[in-house]
């Protein structure tokens, strides 16, 4: 059977190992990157696709007239149109868990340097406001204990617990809001909880229901000392919303690995903000190399049981 992997730049291959792919009874070829006017050609004699963040919308997978696998390099598969693959007999697989580690410590990350502004203090040393204090220590951002604080979690699997257990090592106290767009969940909802959150932390997946979830009526209802973080996707934040709220001084500050559209236009407003209380890593939180080791691991996993069946 014949293989491609699409975008294999994104996973910077030359750091792993791929045995665990080029071992299978399979013919595989990796592109670097896929544009969508190549999608169609690299894809149209291939059994098999594995792909990251490539678009296989109707249009493109049309042209696929072999496939019957595609591999979804990632958690979310919302960059592949599963009705179309549905009604083709095309399985489709993703992985999940392989980044719990990596994506929790990354929003542990975001939320230390917001509460301690290290970013700020780390320009003032940088650019020689603390050489030329006349007293020994610089007191000029907010910085405060998370120790005692109140953390929301929106979103309770793998990443949201294990986040949780990094919050409670730290002594905070840990709620998790009701499922988005779920009226079964018995757990508080999520406008019940923003009043009294000091840290509210996105690990949801993005759906219809959790697009725009935290929106201007929920920035509103958050204390203005309260910080937000989200390492999930960009969309589940109106960031126009979010860029009032954090100028208007509604909220303290916010963390964010990624935006709603990636890459972003270089001159997106969040990103020439200026603000100091405002974080952006670029989708980089799952890029551990353990995690991206593991995500290929499991990935040949799930192809091999194809395979196999």
């Amino acid at each position: 059977m014949k293989a491609v992997l699409l975008d294999a730049d994104t996973f910077k291959t030359e750091e792993l190992d791929l045995t665990c792919l080029t071992d299978l009874p399979v013919s595989l070829t990796l592109y670097g990157n896929t544009t969508k006017d190549t999608v169609g050609q690299r894809i149209h004699d291939a059994d098999i696709v594995l792909t990251n963040k490539v678009v296989l919308d109707e249009s493109a997978l049309s042209q696929g007239k072999k496939l019957k696998y595609i591999g979804v390099l990632a958690t979310g598969t919302n960059n592949i149109d599963k009705a179309y693959c549905a009604q083709k007999d095309i399985k489709v697989t993703n992985v999940a868990g392989y980044g719990t580690n990596a994506v929790a410590q990354h929003a542990l990350m975001l939320m230390l340097n917001l509460a301690t502004s290290f970013v700020p203090y780390n320009r003032d040393v940088e650019s020689g406001v603390w050489s030329r204090n006349p007293h020994f220590c610089l007191l000029d951002h907010p910085v405060f204990e998370l120790a005692g604080k109140h953390l929301v979690i929106v979103g309770y699997g793998e990443l949201g617990k294990r986040f949780a257990e990094l919050a409670v090592a730290l002594g905070m106290k840990v709620t998790v809001a009701a499922r988005p767009g779920n009226p079964d969940d018995l757990r508080p909802s999520l406008d019940s909880l923003l009043p009294q959150a000091d840290v509210v932390s996105l690990h949801c997946l993005l759906t219809e229901d959790s697009h725009h979830l935290i929106n201007g009526a929920r920035l509103k209802l958050m204390k203005s000392s309260a910080l937000l973080i989200n390492t999930a996707r960009g969309a589940l934040i109106d960031e126009h919303a979010l860029l009032a709220a954090l100028k208007n001084g509604d909220i303290a500050g916010a963390g964010l690995d990624g935006l709603s559209v990636e890459p972003p236009d270089e001159d997106h407003p969040l990103l020439n903000s200026g603000l100091k209380n405002l974080l952006i890593t670029p989708h980089s939180a799952w890029l551990a190399k353990e995690a991206r080791q593991r995500l290929l691991g499991i990935a040949a996993t799930h192809l091999s049981d194809f395979l196999q069946s």
